[in-house]
């Protein structure tokens, strides 16, 4: 579910679709933008059929059936100012796989060994805008969600994070009484 502009950071895809299919991954896309990542990505379901599947357009209804239905939303993008892709994912218990930049930086909690055991884990984060540092992150996806127990476990953590208004309120107060 996005825009497919150079920015999301999607075109990293195209060099990981081949390791996400060899291990029994699979890819699905709804979205628009970018005519070039629009072929692309519909020549990649072609190739790949029953394995990618890509919708042009935007449907609000199936965008929150496919995050219900997923294990885990990606969003590669190269800035991010907030977000809220990710903010579905956790919601929905769909583990967030994200770029470390701006507001998924902020969001997501990446599943290293010590947020595992802090309780703090949410999701996948990946440094580098490059495919090998998109695929080290899958890897990494898939080796937790091949512990069912263990995903599950992040899965509720994501499941908990509140990001309300009321949540955000209570923290500028504290914030600010700190201050005075």
């Amino acid at each position: 579910m996005s825009r497919l502009t150079s920015q999301k950071g999607l075109d990293l895809l195209f060099g990981a679709l081949p390791g996400i299919i060899s291990k029994g991954g699979q890819l699905a896309l709804l979205g628009s933008g970018d005519p070039d990542l629009q072929a692309r990505f519909l020549t990649a379901e072609a190739q790949y059929p029953g394995q990618v599947s890509i919708r042009i357009g935007y449907d609000e209804a199936l965008s929150h059936q496919m995050i219900g239905g997923a294990d885990v939303i990606l969003v590669p993008s190269r800035f991010e100012p907030c977000g809220l892709t990710q903010l579905y994912g956790l919601r929905y218990g769909t583990l967030p796989l994200v770029r470390r930049t701006g507001g998924l930086a902020d969001t997501v909690a990446d599943c290293s060994l010590e947020n595992l055991v802090d309780g703090l884990a949410t999701g996948f984060v990946f440094t580098d805008s490059e495919t090998e540092s998109l695929l080290h992150a899958i890897h990494r996806a898939s080796v937790l969600w091949s512990r069912p127990s263990l995903w599950r476990y992040v899965q509720r953590q994501a499941m908990s994070m509140d990001f309300s208004w009321q949540s955000a309120a209570k923290s500028f107060h504290l914030l600010y009484q700190r201050i005075i």
